[in-house]
């Protein structure tokens, strides 16, 4: 596994009521947790690849549906993969310095927990292409649907 890449294995409660799920415990993580994110994708959207030079770390866990995570870490090349969601309730803390991001496998519910802030006047938000030869096979679409901003990193 890449440095500092932590993979924490989440318990899924469920009786004929619905679940209950913790996503979150600060006294497991390497650093504090400030701001939390939700996002809805459609199915083949990815968000990504970002990497933060400030030291925003995130963790990652998809509420609803099934999401493939990518990382990469730019110096080794190595990278790491998993699908995680209802079939694979997984949480990952991703250090900022990695290149990150994660693919739509379904329509999903993604939520992020970061250690910095967002600053709109300041982004810390670095990208490298989703087609990057290092990540471009890890993906299951060969064409995502992309942010103007994500796409801007090609």
């Amino acid at each position: 596994m890449i440095d500092g890449l932590r993979r924490l294995p989440l318990q899924v409660f469920s009786d004929e009521r619905g679940w209950f799920l913790e996503i979150r415990r600060e006294s497991e993580l390497p650093a504090q947790t400030v701001q939390t994110n939700i996002s809805f994708s459609r199915r083949g959207v990815i968000r990504g690849l970002h990497f933060h030079e400030r030291g925003q770390d995130d963790l990652f866990t998809c509420l609803t549906g099934t999401a493939r995570v990518v990382i990469l870490d730019q110096e080794s090349g190595e990278t790491y993969t998993e699908d995680i969601g209802e079939e694979n309730p997984v949480a990952l803390y991703v250090p900022g310095h990695l290149a990150h991001g994660f693919e739509a496998l379904t329509d999903l519910i993604f939520c992020y927990h970061v250690t910095r802030e967002y600053e709109p006047l300041e982004p810390d938000e670095q990208g490298v292409p989703w087609d990057d030869p290092r990540v471009k096979h890890l993906w299951s679409t060969r064409s995502p649907i992309l942010s103007k901003r994500d796409a801007a990193f090609s």
